[in-house]
């Protein structure tokens, strides 16, 4: 199999469908695997018109995680396959385009961390997270523990990543760990496109600007930062001359609402 053929491509108004296409290996991330997943993400950011990118995958996982057969080598001294495979999965978690992951069947180990690197997560019903380190005795590598604990806090992350809790998706939408549950893997596709809908028509600056600023809101120290920060970014952006046009836009409304005209 063709390295591009490891990983679909198709940009279409404004989304950049990214899909793991390696169903038969439980898309593990291979070094070919890797290798098409940088360059899906590379022809996305060089792509001007994409403002989103929807990572999915093929069949009934959705990543396994790393090979094996790179684990046992690591055991060896040659730590390389390894360092690899975050390859993978910190190329999507610094992507300045946002990226909606739609998660069917197991994320496993760094196939966890790769639907953690995304910005939001959405599951079809048959979707689950599986820490798996305890289990290989492997202590957490990628920041896996950094990323899970953000996005569920101490206990829960205690909870998968030492007692080795796997969690379906009604629960890990309890726990705030994906948006939404969808009954199939299709809903759950059309719910990350509506999503990604939204903002396939703004300004890509704008786009990229919000993403960080959420990305940077993890390590602010303090709301008086906060403030500092976004006083920054919030009087850029009201130069925009989108800003402008919508907010006239807006008070065009208002005042045709309050006439009584639709």
């Amino acid at each position: 199999m063709a390295e591009r053929d490891l990983v679909e491509v198709e940009h279409l108004d404004g989304i950049a469908h990214v899909v793991l296409a390696d169903p038969q290996r439980r898309n593990v991330l291979s070094e070919p695997m890797i290798d098409a997943l940088l360059d899906a993400y590379d022809r996305a950011e060089a792509d001007p018109a994409i403002r989103c990118v929807v990572l999915g995958a093929r069949g009934a996982a959705f990543c396994a995680g790393a090979e094996l057969e790179v684990l046992e080598r690591s055991a060896t001294g040659d730590f390389s396959g390894v360092e690899r495979v975050y390859r993978a999965f910190l190329r999507v978690a610094e992507s300045a385009l946002p990226t909606i992951a739609v998660v069917d069947g197991p994320a496993v180990g760094a196939g966890f961390n790769l639907a953690l690197a995304c910005d939001l997560r959405v599951t079809s019903s048959g979707a689950a997270f599986d820490s798996r380190f305890t289990a290989l005795r492997l202590l957490p590598g990628g920041g896996h523990v950094w990323l899970l604990e953000r996005a569920v806090g101490r206990q829960a992350a205690t909870a998968m990543a030492l007692f080795g809790e796997r969690i379906g998706a009604d629960d890990a939408h309890r726990l705030g760990l994906v948006w939404s549950v969808s009954a199939t893997p299709e809903d759950a596709l059309e719910r990350a496109r509506v999503l990604a809908d939204r903002i396939a028509g703004v300004e890509r600056e704008f786009v990229t600007a919000l993403v960080g600023s959420l990305r940077d809101a993890a390590s602010v120290g303090s709301h008086d930062l906060a403030v500092t920060d976004e006083r920054y970014t919030q009087r850029w952006s009201v130069t925009r001359p989108d800003f402008l046009s919508e907010v006239r836009n807006m008070r065009a409304r208002v005042e045709r609402a309050d006439r009584g005209e639709r």
